[in-house]
């Protein structure tokens, strides 16, 4: 039996991880669940899972959430230190981050130093401070297992292989709902054309990176902190029917890829699983239904995100955390039609020209940078309005 924290329970990953915890109750309980602002489906989950505490992150709705539990035997938190101690309780096993942008960092440090296994949804932990948290992980001897179907499949693809040199790894995109679009077209984009995603079931912020190309570069950051690899053996293609969900080169041209269903549920059972596979009612590929599976580049010029982000992982030190900063204040801004699609990409550029540059960042210095940057990055969105 492993009991399971859930950072992030009423998000997407989050209620999928409930739901394989639901179907496998004789394998996991849910130990501990935290939300920011959703309060009331938080107690909800609360209610059905009987969890040992729960965290609201917004201190605020403490005593609606306090007054919801309160003929519970469950304890009740508030506040963003509170989300950060209460991954290190005892009776936790595994940690799964499902926070969305840097929110999700101090948390996952503080399990990681607990001995926690982190079953790492929250990407931009990686791609904020990558460097630190292999040294943490290194130091504390646990282990980070991937969530994301991308890094889901590359993991699993190379199981069995150490040892074996691997010539590049192959990050499959959906294109999103605006692949083929022109940059004309792209500026007269709405948030409501893109957040209609063609095949996965995201929360909106994920759906947007996904849509500008932002959450392929955060994956290209992830995948080179996870696996240990070098900028240029990274290569994202765009794969429309989103059914391989990556695949590995070895040195010798051999390519180990891994298929399934766009689920996230998949990923996110295996990551708890691991190293075995139980049964599960997910649906299956009927490759009757896929006669062609396409792959195209992904176009680096319309689509700037990408560019942007991978210039961050090859310079490192603190330029992904200004990356990151400056992307969640963009996406925001567009979603609340502050910003035009494409201006996402000039916010963001303008961002990372004016914070200084940090080679070798401690903890400190990415929690400055991270706050400069949202102060820059609005800035400029004043200055670009204006």
């Amino acid at each position: 039996m492993k009991n399971i924290a859930i950072l992030g329970s009423t998000g997407s990953i989050g209620t999928q991880t409930l739901d394989v915890i639901e179907a496998h109750p004789d394998l996991f309980t849910a130990e501990v669940l935290t939300a920011n602002n959703n309060v009331t489906l938080l107690a909800e989950q609360a209610l059905k899972f009987k969890p040992n505490a729960v965290v609201i992150g917004n201190a605020q709705k403490y005593s609606e959430l306090k007054e919801a539990l309160k003929n519970e035997d469950i304890k009740v938190f508030a506040g963003k230190e509170a989300l950060a101690q209460v991954v290190t309780f005892g009776t936790v096993d595994v940690v799964v981050t499902a926070t969305v942008g840097y929110s999700g960092l101090l948390p996952t440090v503080n399990a990681i130093r607990a001995g926690k296994v982190i079953a790492l949804a929250n990407k931009e932990t990686l791609v904020v401070a990558g460097g630190l948290i292999n040294e943490l992980v290194a130091e504390h001897r646990t282990a980070i297992l991937p969530v994301d179907s991308e890094h889901s499949a590359i993991f699993q693809c190379l199981a069995g292989e150490a040892g074996n040199p691997v010539e590049e790894i192959i990050l499959t995109a959906s294109g999103g709902p605006f692949r083929g679009k022109s940059y004309d077209e792209l500026k007269r984009v709405t948030p409501q054309q893109a957040l209609r995603h063609p095949n996965w079931n995201m929360g909106a912020k994920v759906t947007i990176d996904s849509a500008s190309m932002m959450n392929k570069g955060f994956e290209m950051i992830e995948a080179k902190w996870l696996f240990g690899l070098r900028p240029e053996q990274i290569r994202p293609i765009v794969h429309p029917q989103s059914i391989v969900h990556s695949m590995v080169q070895f040195a010798d041209g051999s390519i180990k890829a891994q298929l399934g269903v766009p689920d996230m549920r998949l990923p996110i059972q295996y990551a708890l699983t691991y190293p075995d596979r139980i049964q599960s009612d997910f649906g299956r590929v009927d490759f009757t239904q896929y006669p062609s599976l396409t792959f195209e580049e992904p176009d680096r010029q319309t689509f700037r995100n990408l560019q942007l982000a991978y210039e961050s992982m090859l310079l490192g030190g603190n330029r992904a955390c200004v990356l990151n900063a400056a992307n969640e204040i963009a996406v925001e801004a567009f979603l609340k039609e502050q910003i035009s699609f494409t201006g996402m990409s000039d916010l963001i550029e303008k961002t990372m020209e004016q914070v200084d540059y940090i080679a070798h960042p401690s903890l400190d210095d990415y929690v400055a940078t991270d706050r400069e940057s949202r102060c820059v990055a609005l800035d400029c969105m004043t200055k670009m309005k204006n």
